[in-house]
C-alpha cells in the first residue's frame, strides 16, 4: 500500500508496507513487530480499503491466490460503466431532432442524456438511491486516504487529483443511479442485476482473503470483515430490485403492454390526497391515536420524504458505524497495550480501568444520541415544511423570508454532504465532550465513594453545596416576595395571576435597594451557569444542522444552518403540494385543448415514418399556397439561390394576378343583370 501523495516524509515502511500518517503518532506503543504489522494495517485497511497482496497477515501461499488491487479494480470497471451508460443513452428518446439526422432514420432523436438521479422533486426508488450510494461509501471513504489516485502529479496541484480521482468513482458506480432511472425497466434491470452481480462477487471475494481472528480484539485486530457487511447490505438489495424490475418489465412485455406501468404511477398521489384534505371539511373531533403515535413517531400520510433526505440518512448511518467500529477498536488496542505497559512496571491501572468503562459508556451514549439527532432531522424537516406549505415563516429568521435564489439553489446542492459532515464530526465531539464529563463524574462521585464511603462523600456534598442551596432558595424567596407583597390584587378570581402592576411601592424601593449589591454576587455565578449551560447545549446540537446554535441576530455566522434553510425553501418552492398539482391540472387541460382545436395534429405523430410526415407536410403546404397565392411572397426564402427565389416569386405573382381576374369576373358577371 503506497503512502498518499499528500504524505510527509514522515510516512514509514513496516516490512514493506506503507501507513497513513494518521497512524504514525501511534509509534510511542512498544508493540512487536509483527502485531503492530497486523494491527495498523488491518486499522487502515478497514477504514480506507483492504489490500491482501501487501498485507502481512497473509501466508506467502495465500498471497498469490488472492491477488486484489482495489485502484486496478475500480479502473477496470470504468469501461463497461460507459458502455451501460452510452446503451442507456441510445434508448433515450430526445425532443428536440436535428436536420442531418433525417439521414439515419433509426439514429434520429437517439443518444438523449442519462439523468442518473433527480435530488430535486422525484420519489421513485428512494431507497434504492440511498443503498445505492451506501454501496459507494467505502471507494467515498478511499478519496480520503489517498488510496484511490489516477496518476501522481506535483503537491501543489493535487486538489486536480482529487477531482479526477472523484469523478472516477461517480463514472463507476453511475451505472447503478442509470439502471434505476431509466424508463426501460426491462433493460435497466438486466443491466444493473449483471453490474450489481459483478461488484457483489468481488466483494465476497475480497472479504475471502481477510485474515483470519485469533485471541483477542484488542491484540490481533482481524474483525476487518465487520466493515464490509454494509457494503454487502447495499448490494444485496440493489440485487433483489434489479431483479425485481426485471421480471416485472419482462411480465409487463409480455402482456403486451405498450404503456407500460412505471413504480410512480401516482407516487406523487400523497401530494394530491394532500390538497383534497385542504378542501375537505376539517372532521368535528380528532381522531384518536395510538401510544406509539403520540409518544415516538406519528406518521402522515400526505407527505413522503424525498429520496435526497432518504439517502443522506442512510449514508450517514453507515459513516456513523464505520467511524464508531474504528474508533473502538483503535482505543481497545491502545488500551490493551497501555495495561502491557503499567504491568510491565508494575503500576497500578485504577485510573486507565476509570478511563475504559467511561470511554465505552459515553460512546453508547454518543452513539444513541447521533442515531436519534439523524431521525430527528427527518423529523424537523418534515414540520418545517408542513408550516411553509401553510403559509407559516415565523419560524425562521425574518432576513430569509424572501430567499436568495442562488443561494438557496447553493445550498440544495451542498445540504447531504454537510449533514453527513456534520453527523460524523458531531459524533466525534460529543463523544469527547461526553468523555470530559464522565471523567469529571469518576473522579467527583464514584472514587470519593470507593474510598472513603458513601456517607462521608454525602456530607462533603451537603458542606460544598450549602452554599448553593442557599442562593437558590434566594432566588426563589425574592419572587415568592414579590408575589406576595409587591403585586396588586387579581382583577377577578377567575384570573390566574396577578397583574403586573407594582403595589407597596416605598417598600419595594427599599427591598431594590438592599438586595441590589447582593443580585451582583449572584449574577457572577449566574454567568458561569450560562456558559456552561451554552456549552452543553451547543454540544449536543453540534449536528443538528436544522437548529442553529448562534443566539438571535447572528444567524448569518451559521453556515450549516443557513444551508438548512436555502435548502427547504428551494424544496418548498419546487415540491409545495398546492402548486404541483395546479401546474399538473394546468398543463393536462392546455394539451387536451391543443388536441381537440390543432387540426394539423396528425403532423405530431412520431410513431409514423420520417418520409411519410414530410410527404403529408408537403402536399398541405402546397394545397395551403394555391389556395392562397398570396402567402407566396411571405413565406421565407433561400438567400443562396436567388434564381429559385425569383422563379417563387414570378409563379406566386401569376397565381395572384389569375386569381383577381377570375374574382373581377365573377363580379362583372354578377352585376350584369342588375344593370339591364
Amino acid at each position: 500500500m503506497h503512502c498518499p501523495p499528500f504524505n510527509t516524509p514522515t510516512c514509514t515502511q513496516l516490512d514493506g508496507t506503507g501507513f497513513h500518517p494518521f497512524f504514525t503518532g501511534l509509534s510511542f506503543i512498544n508493540m512487536p513487530p509483527s502485531e503492530t504489522d497486523r494491527g495498523l494495517v488491518g486499522l487502515e485497511d478497514g477504514l480506507w480499503g483492504f489490500d491482501p497482496t501487501e498485507s502481512p497477515t497473509n501466508a506467502p501461499g495465500e498471497s498469490q491466490g488472492c491477488d486484489f488491487n482495489r485502484e486496478l479494480f475500480l479502473h477496470s470497471f470504468i469501461l463497461p460503466s460507459l458502455c451501460i451508460v452510452l446503451l442507456l443513452s441510445f434508448l433515450e428518446r430526445r425532443r428536440r431532432v436535428y436536420s442531418f439526422e433525417e439521414r439515419f432514420p433509426y439514429l434520429r432523436g437517439r443518444f438523449g442524456i442519462v439523468v442518473p438521479l433527480d435530488f430535486t422533486g422525484t420519489l421513485r426508488n428512494r431507497w434504492s438511491y440511498a443503498f445505492a450510494i451506501g454501496a459507494a461509501a467505502p471507494h467515498m471513504c478511499a478519496l480520503f486516504s489517498g488510496d484511490i489516485i489516477p496518476f501522481t502529479l506535483p503537491k501543489w496541484i493535487i486538489t486536480l487529483v482529487y477531482l479526477v480521482a472523484a469523478f472516477e468513482v461517480g463514472v463507476a458506480f453511475l451505472p447503478f443511479f442509470a439502471c434505476l432511472s431509466t424508463m426501460h425497466r426491462e433493460v435497466g434491470g438486466a443491466l444493473g442485476l449483471i453490474y450489481t452481480l459483478t461488484w457483489l462477487i468481488l466483494a465476497v471475494w475480497k472479504i475471502r482473503c481477510l485474515p483470519l481472528c485469533d485471541d483477542t480484539l484488542e491484540t490481533k485486530f482481524c474483525y476487518e470483515w465487520l466493515l464490509q457487511w454494509p457494503h454487502l447490505l447495499c448490494l444485496l438489495f440493489l440485487l433483489g430490485r434489479f431483479g425485481f424490475m426485471l421480471v416485472k418489465g419482462v411480465r409487463n412485455r409480455l402482456r403486451k403492454n405498450d404503456q407500460q406501468v412505471e413504480d410512480n404511477e401516482v407516487v406523487e398521489s400523497h401530494q394530491y390526497r394532500y390538497v383534497q384534505a385542504l378542501l375537505r371539511r376539517p372532521p368535528d373531533r380528532p381522531l384518536e391515536k395510538t401510544w406509539f403515535r403520540r409518544k415516538v413517531y406519528d406518521w402522515d400520510p400526505y407527505f413522503k420524504f424525498p429520496n435526497r433526505m432518504i439517502a443522506t440518512a442512510v449514508v450517514s448511518l453507515i459513516g456513523l458505524y464505520g467511524v464508531i467500529f474504528a474508533e473502538q477498536v483503535l482505543t481497545a488496542l491502545v488500551i490493551n497495550k497501555a495495561y502491557d505497559f503499567l504491568r510491565l512496571y508494575n503500576i497500578k491501572t485504577d485510573d486507565l480501568d476509570y478511563f475504559k468503562h467511561t470511554w465505552h459508556t459515553t460512546a453508547a451514549l454518543a452513539t444513541l444520541a447521533s442515531v436519534f439527532n439523524v431521525g430527528h432531522v427527518l423529523m424537523c424537516y418534515r414540520k418545517h415544511m408542513k408550516r411553509l406549505w401553510a403559509g407559516r415563516k415565523n419560524f425562521l429568521p425574518e432576513k430569509y423570508h424572501v430567499p436568495d435564489p442562488a443561494v438557496s439553489v447553493a445550498a440544495f446542492l451542498k445540504y447531504p454532504g454537510w449533514q453527513i459532515a456534520y453527523t460524523l464530526w458531531g459524533y466525534m465531539i460529543v463523544h469527547f465532550g461526553f468523555h470530559v464529563f464522565g471523567t469529571m463524574f469518576v473522579y467527583l462521585v464514584v472514587v470519593p465513594i470507593r474510598s472513603n464511603g458513601f456517607f462521608t462523600w454525602l456530607l462533603d456534598v451537603v458542606i460544598f453545596l450549602g452554599n448553593f442551596f442557599i442562593v437558590v432558595v434566594l432566588l426563589m424567596l425574592q419572587i415568592l416576595l414579590v408575589r406576595i407583597f409587591f403585586l396588586q390584587d387579581k382583577l377577578s378570581p377567575e384570573d390566574k395571576q396577578k397583574p403586573l402592576a407594582l403595589n407597596n411601592r416605598k417598600a419595594f424601593h427599599n427591598f431594590n435597594y438592599f438586595f441590589f449589591f447582593y443580585n451582583v454576587i449572584l449574577g457572577l455565578g449566574s454567568c458561569i451557569l450560562r456558559l456552561c449551560a451554552s456549552a452543553f447545549v451547543g454540544l449536543l446540537l453540534v449536528s443538528r444542522i436544522n437548529r442553529t446554535i448562534m443566539p438571535k441576530g447572528f444567524e448569518l455566522l451559521d453556515k450549516g444552518y443557513r444551508t438548512w434553510i436555502g435548502m427547504i425553501m428551494a424544496d418548498h418552492y419546487h415540491s409545495n403540494p398546492v402548486m404541483v398539482c395546479f401546474c399538473h391540472l394546468l398543463l393536462s387541460r392546455t394539451l387536451e385543448r391543443q388536441k381537440a382545436t390543432s387540426a394539423y395534429s396528425r403532423l405530431n405523430n412520431t410513431s409514423e415514418r420520417p418520409v411519410e410526415v414530410r410527404v403529408r407536410s408537403r402536399w398541405l403546404l402546397s394545397y395551403t399556397l394555391l389556395r392562397n397565392p398570396s402567402l407566396i411572397l411571405l413565406r421565407k426564402h433561400r438567400k443562396h439561390n436567388s434564381s429559385f427565389n425569383q422563379g417563387q416569386v414570378a409563379v406566386a405573382w401569376v397565381l395572384l394576378q389569375t386569381q383577381q381576374r377570375d374574382t373581377g369576373a365573377v363580379t362583372d358577371s354578377a352585376d350584369r343583370p342588375l344593370s339591364a
